[in-house]
């Protein structure tokens, strides 16, 4: 997961289609792949906008997710049939940002979205209504108002359901006649929305979350579950870190030293050893804290650190500018994670010699 492109001016974050608007143009360009209905692009070229490549043209387009191209293939493939597509994973392994530049890249908009939580409503997932209009005028189509989910149906574009098992499973529910008849029943003004041509649903569920709502066997049946993994080498995990802290450092404008971030490989080595429960030299068992630890706790910590470094430091991100952030990174109990931070401080840490400074800085902090 990765991005070079700073937002524009005025806007904190663009949308996936806007910030690469121009690498979507030039694969539309040289795209004479055949294209699924609806779909702005080939699936060939979908793939190479999501997992980088050079064209013809000489135009380089970066890669948006740095993982196995065959989950980004199956996850293409997936939404390419009637079947709607689950990607699943521990929080951190990009399940949003991948779901987002998918539907960009398909259907030339990403913000047909669905935030799940435990208060989501059924009228999230169809639609609603304008009440102040359906007292005046009774039901009709004026007063109705269109969910997401309704709106991709109607105009053959992607949907996306972020969290889906935060929602509650009887609502939940409600996407099983969507997602097999592609007919959403609208019973106040007798009549149906049928879905069009390339339209389908993207959603995310955490898989080692708490206080989540399983998906019902029935409506598990109607997706392709792509499980995303964490990266699967430090040297990977270090490369997604540093493009994703150069960029968002950009788009923060924070004047730092991008080039000199050599803690990360430090940081990302901590949160590897800590949630895989063994030192990189597989010679030490460590206990694991209840944290996740995944690349996204690494990018804010190294985020932290940056902001940290340039408003009260020379630019440059030293151990003492991610210490605070790390021990705040894996302490989430403050009693038993407290233990596992403090063991491996004093059996990793401190033997090692060159992080004797993270050693010294994480001391200091108690």
């Amino acid at each position: 997961m990765t991005t070079s492109q700073p937002p524009a001016a005025g806007v904190l974050r663009q949308h996936a289609e806007d910030a690469y608007a121009d690498e979507l143009a030039a694969l539309a360009a040289v795209d004479d792949r055949p294209r699924p209905p609806s779909w702005h692009l080939s699936p060939w070229a979908v793939a190479t906008y999501v997992l980088g490549g050079a064209l013809p043209d000489g135009t380089v387009v970066t890669p948006k997710y740095l993982g196995q191209r065959r989950l980004v293939e199956v996850a293409i493939s997936s939404l390419a049939t009637d079947r709607a597509l689950l990607l699943l994973g521990v929080p951190g392994t990009a399940k949003s940002w991948l779901g987002e530049h998918l539907a960009a890249a398909i259907s030339g908009r990403s913000t047909l979205v669905v935030q799940g939580t435990a208060g989501t409503q059924e009228e999230a997932l169809r639609y609603g209504w304008n009440y102040a209009r359906l007292l005046a005028e009774g039901p009709s189509r004026e007063a109705l108002v269109p969910g997401p989910v309704m709106r991709a149906m109607e105009t053959g574009a992607i949907a996306r359901i972020e969290e889906l098992t935060r929602i509650p499973s009887d609502v939940q529910d409600s996407l099983i006649s969507i997602l097999s008849e592609k007919t959403l029943p609208i019973p106040d003004l007798d009549e149906e929305v049928q879905a069009r041509p390339g339209f389908n649903v993207i959603a995310t569920a955490n898989n080692r979350d708490k206080g989540v709502n399983d998906l019902s066997s029935a409506l598990r049946r109607r997706f392709n579950t792509v499980v995303l993994p964490l990266p699967d080498t430090l040297e990977q995990e270090v490369e997604i870190v540093r493009t994703r802290v150069t960029a968002l450092g950009a788009s923060l404008e924070l004047p730092a030293d991008l080039a000199s971030l050599s803690e990360i490989q430090r940081v990302v080595t901590v949160m590897r050893e800590l949630r895989s429960g063994v030192t990189t030299d597989q010679r030490t068992t460590i206990k694991s804290p209840s944290s996740t630890l995944s690349t996204a706790e690494a990018i804010s910590v190294m985020t932290n650190g940056l902001a940290l470094a340039a408003h009260f430091g020379d630019g440059t991100v030293r151990a003492e500018d991610v210490a605070g952030s790390l021990l705040g990174a894996v302490v989430k109990d403050p009693v038993q994670d407290q233990l596992v931070w403090q063991e491996y401080l004093e059996t990793v840490v401190r033997n090692r010699r060159e992080w004797s400074d993270l050693y010294r800085a994480c001391r200091d902090l108690g």
